[in-house]
């Protein structure tokens, strides 16, 4: 791992690939990724979060209301995302495995391009870091080479490290669930090298196409950003989520709780508070790097040959159900933030359409003149740039495993969210009438039921190869 100013100083002196295009011919590809962002479109958190950046960025272009993840774990849902095959197919259901373990001929997204000329880069986390200390084993978690020409990732400085203030707040029980207000600049933590080198590499490249992946590493815990922007967040001025009496209980595997859940079942509602403030300063410090980006887009006139896509890997709890993560089958997990915004299509829209992670793939093909290399999961998202009210898709899919005996399939449509569990235990929520799936109401629809378990079994049988 590399620090910004010994990086930036290899940007500049980076030789450009042979057989790179001339003159720019082609759109540019950004493909924005923040980690463990939730979408915040929900009653809870919109009031609550400062992001004036992605305002700016929905404000260039059209806002997926209704976009849904195929795994809502990191690892499965970027390969996913990257390859436009669902975790089913993949067979990439943890963090364990990287792509090329279990599929060493998939052509990738970026691949596609960089093989059809684009300059291909990729900064922080696109694919799931991994690797540990092995230099070689963490460029193979990043696919450099096969996705792109180059793949840096990044880590705090000694500054950065230091923490003015911040606890664990399990005691150490669990490692991850820490927070801090740290020390020094934006620079001295891993986004901030993000940002920096991906608008370096943009300026290098001038003309030539290209396609860079932004992978920023926040709000995903540990919950550590510069202390300013914690400062944002008073802890008085919070809410916290409390869910409702008469919410129907699931059992642990519907949740995914296990030791978490016996852990977050004795928080008090200030320990509950100080996660929220960290998980929006890390929000707010991710939604800053993404104005650095956007300034170079604005500085060098690129909004009219680039394709910018933003989303978040999955979605996130923060506190209902009493969970604190990600890895299940309700709507705060499998709806993430998507974002599109490109050359000719109008800006400031918003879409109600039901879409799905892998319909990018497909997407970025359409809209670059590019021939899929495999058969796609999904489907373009043109239509529905060119007119929000389109549709392009009646439903959408997402997977979660419990080991190697159970899973759950869950469907998410219009108005319904059904998920059946291998074992046949089933879930049935009303988006009309509970938006936040308090109520499972499966004993009164039974012609539902039938209906989203028939859809179900359309879907690629898990670990099946494409």
């Amino acid at each position: 791992m590399k620090h910004a100013l010994p990086l930036l100083v290899s940007l500049l002196l980076l030789p450009l690939a042979v057989g790179a295009a001339s003159p720019q011919t082609k759109p540019n590809v950004l493909l924005i990724m923040a980690d463990d962002l939730r979408d915040f479109g929900g009653a809870f958190t919109k009031e609550a979060v400062k992001t004036p950046n992605l305002d700016r960025l929905r404000a260039r272009g059209t806002t997926f209301e209704r976009a849904y993840v195929q795994y809502p774990v990191c690892n499965p849902s970027r390969n996913s995302l990257m390859t436009g095959l669902r975790a089913e197919q993949t067979g990439i259901v943890g963090n364990d495995i990287p792509l090329r373990q279990k599929m060493p001929d998939i052509v990738t997204l970026p691949q596609l391009c960089k093989d059809a000329g684009w300059q291909s880069h990729a900064f922080g986390k696109l694919f799931h870091l991994g690797g540990g200390r092995d230099a070689e084993a963490r460029q193979r978690w990043m696919d450099e080479g096969r996705s792109w020409h180059t793949a840096q990732a990044f880590e705090a400085t000694k500054t950065g490290l230091k923490l003015l203030e911040g606890r664990n707040l399990t005691g150490g029980a669990i490692k991850w669930c820490q927070w801090g207000a740290a020390d020094g600049t934006d620079d001295d933590q891993p986004d901030g090298q993000i940002a920096a080198a991906t608008v370096a590499m943009i300026e290098k490249l001038g003309d030539t196409p290209w396609f860079i992946g932004c992978g920023f590493m926040k709000p995903h815990d540990p919950f550590i950003a510069p202390k300013k922007y914690f400062d944002l967040y008073p802890p008085d001025s919070l809410k916290i989520w409390r869910d409702p009496a008469g919410t129907t209980p699931v059992r642990t595997q519907s949740i995914g709780s296990g030791a978490y859940g016996e852990v977050f079942a004795k928080f008090s509602e200030e320990q509950w508070r100080e996660l929220f403030r960290a998980y929006l300063a890390g929000t707010s410090f991710m939604d800053a790097q993404l104005g650095r980006v956007l300034d170079a887009l604005d500085r060098h006139q690129l909004w009219d040959k680039t394709l910018v896509i933003f989303v978040g890997d999955h979605g996130y709890h923060t506190g209902e159900r009493q969970w604190w993560n990600k890895n299940n089958l309700f709507e705060r997990c499998c709806r993430a933030p998507l974002l599109i915004a490109a050359p000719g299509i109008k800006g400031g829209q918003t879409t109600r359409s039901l879409v799905e992670f892998v319909d990018l793939y497909p997407t970025v093909v359409d809209l670059c003149g590019l021939t899929m290399p495999h058969a796609a999961a999904g489907t373009s998202l043109r239509p529905i740039l060119s007119d929000p009210n389109a549709r392009t898709k009646d439903a959408a899919f997402t997977l979660v495993t419990r080991g190697d005996k159970l899973h759950g399939q869950s469907i998410r449509t219009a108005r319904w969210r059904f998920t059946r569990w291998s074992d046949g235990v089933a879930e049935l929520y009303d988006h009309d009438a509970d938006p936040e799936e308090l109520h499972n109401v499966t004993a009164r629809h039974a012609d539902i039921v039938t209906d989203l378990t028939a859809q179900l079994r359309s879907l690629p049988p898990l670990s099946a190869k494409p």
